[in-house]
């Protein structure tokens, strides 16, 4: 499925469209999951991550075709993921059981050469691929995987357009990132300063175009200004937000944002950003990745506390967001639109919090604490590739550098009124610096933006 890119001009006004009765509730299961970004993903090991609290692993074979497995051996239920790969095969490193793509077991040490692997020695496997720059997984049985659902972006395949392209774990459900992304009206507050400012604040007239099973068509615009182009902002479901806009006659000019997420768990999610424009590329192409993600750190990380504060309260009250949230139409119509989609499909849900009702998850049930938000290394750099790369390299420097600082120090101690003597100092003094520098960037990529 290619997500619709037409001008919001071109979208005829429906209002609310009805949803017929007979439309089924959406499965969860029948459909795509983004897991992460296919240049972020390692080529000589395992890759784990989790899909509404289930544990899989991924993993390329001799042929460097992807393969999705349940993140257990069947043996002693150790982590696959703690393992390796052999000749393309994934082996568990607790007694060394390997198995192939499709999940069947290929060995198994402990057998005798003349004995037959048991048949229920196997992991479940999914179907996986990669598109448009991103890993997917299905869910479902693998006959039913269709790869025209997958919910690619258009626009992203116009040579003229670059994309930046951004990844990130956070430490609250699924749903409260996409109501916060379907939120544009925060944008003018909680991001003042990275994104936008206070003074830009105002009404909006925001229009819901279509719902279905299949998600939300909505639109907005700014009320201050004449004329306001309209921005499209979709939801498909059950895991991307789409922002659009363009100008021009013949939309010469294309911006936008696709704001995938994966349900990682009851209390977490990843979600998985592609900024896109087709007027200046030149940055997006001349910028290094992970540079460019210092901005998104902050930009992420500054409503960070917010959100995982509301849920904390939403949870604690037990109450319903109908009785609890108190809307305005002119800045909430979009969200409170995708909680009511909940309501009405999303019913199949492992867990989530709708306008009017929720599912409560087997965690939460028996433990209602929310997970202490992550730092910035674990939630980002660890999981991208660009940005685990460079903090790789400003921890060798400032570990090489704090070396040859101490060198040229004791140097110049023991070198008595000489050339040397200067050198080694300038020299020692040089190294320190590089060294701060090195711990100030690697500082960068561990600790989380605050306030305060």
């Amino acid at each position: 499925m290619r997500v619709d890119t037409k001008t919001p001009e071109a979208v005829q006004k429906t209002g609310t469209a009805p949803i017929a009765e007979t439309q089924q509730e959406f499965n969860w299961q029948q459909c795509w999951y983004p897991v992460t970004f296919v240049q972020d993903l390692p080529t000589d090991r395992p890759y784990s991550f989790s899909l509404y609290d289930e544990p899989l692993v991924l993993f390329r074979n001799q042929d460097g075709k992807l393969a999705c497995l349940t993140n257990r051996c069947p043996h002693r239920a150790a982590k696959l993921s703690e393992g390796q790969i052999i000749d393309g095969k994934i082996e568990c490193l607790y007694h060394g059981w390997q198995f192939g793509r499709d999940g069947q077991c290929l060995h198994i040490p402990q057998l005798p050469e003349d004995a037959k692997i048991p048949a229920k020695a196997c992991v479940q496997s999914f179907t996986v691929v990669e598109r448009q720059g991103i890993v997917w997984v299905w869910m479902g049985k693998p006959e039913a995987a269709d790869q025209e659902g997958i919910p690619t972006v258009a626009d992203l395949d116009n040579p003229t357009v670059a994309s930046s392209d951004y990844m990130i774990d956070l430490p609250y459900d699924q749903t409260y990132f996409i109501e916060n992304a379907l939120d544009p009206s925060h944008l003018y507050i909680s991001h003042e300063g990275t994104l936008s400012s206070r003074k830009y604040a105002q009404p909006l007239e925001m229009e819901v175009l279509e719902s279905s099973t299949f998600g939300i068509r909505g639109r907005y615009r700014k009320t201050r200004q004449k004329n306001s182009p309209w921005v499209n902002l979709d939801f498909v479901a059950p895991n991307l937000v789409t922002y659009r806009s363009s100008s021009g006659e013949k939309s010469v000019r294309i911006g936008g944002a696709a704001l995938y997420s994966l349900p990682l768990g009851k209390g977490k999610c990843r979600i998985i950003i592609r900024n896109y424009n087709n007027h200046s590329t030149w940055k997006l192409k001349l910028q290094p990745r992970w540079m460019e993600h210092w901005y998104r750190d902050k930009f992420l990380e500054e409503d960070l506390p917010l959100v995982v504060g509301q849920q904390a309260e939403v949870e604690r009250l037990g109450t319903s967001l109908n009785s609890l949230y108190l809307q305005l139409k002119t800045s909430d119509m979009l969200l409170i639109e995708y909680r009511k989609w909940l309501d009405k499909f999303g019913t199949s849900l492992p867990f989530y919090q709708g306008y009017s009702t929720r599912k409560l998850s087997q965690k939460e049930r028996e433990d209602n604490q929310q997970p202490a938000p992550l730092d910035r290394l674990r939630r980002h750099t660890q999981i991208c590739g660009s940005c685990n790369r460079a903090y790789q390299v400003t921890n060798r420097l400032k570990t090489t550098f704090v070396g040859v600082a101490i060198a040229l120090a004791a140097l110049a101690i023991v070198t008595d009124g000489s050339g040397t003597e200067l050198i080694a100092s300038l020299g020692s003094g040089s190294a320190v610096v590089i060294a701060t520098v090195a711990h100030q960037v690697k500082t960068h990529f561990e600790r989380s933006y605050t306030r305060h």
